[in-house]
């Protein structure tokens, strides 16, 4: 199961969020997000979890949880919207 983790400290590393996770169950991966410029971590990634109950557990138990100053946000992950579908959705033609 893939779990969105957001918010955490520009700190933290893989290593700090696999062991967060770890706590609850087996990972497979982890990811974080960085801007592609600077290479400076956004505060989000992602957890991939192999056991979906083991992840559900996660999700709740650290949902809205403090790690290095900040309050997570842990939710399951949603496949990423089609940019083409976000232009259509915010693009207005107008004659």
């Amino acid at each position: 199961m893939n779990i969105y983790v957001g918010n955490f400290s520009f700190d933290t590393s893989e290593d700090d969020l696999r062991g967060y996770f770890e706590a609850y169950g087996s990972v497979e991966s982890v990811k974080l997000i960085s801007d592609r410029d600077t290479g400076r971590s956004k505060g989000f990634g992602f957890v991939e979890m192999e056991n979906k109950s083991e992840a559900l557990k996660a999700i709740k138990e650290l949902d809205k949880t403090e790690k290095n100053g900040r309050t997570i946000t842990v939710n399951e992950s949603r496949p990423r919207e089609n940019q083409d579908n976000r232009r259509s959705k915010n693009n207005h033609n107008f004659y």
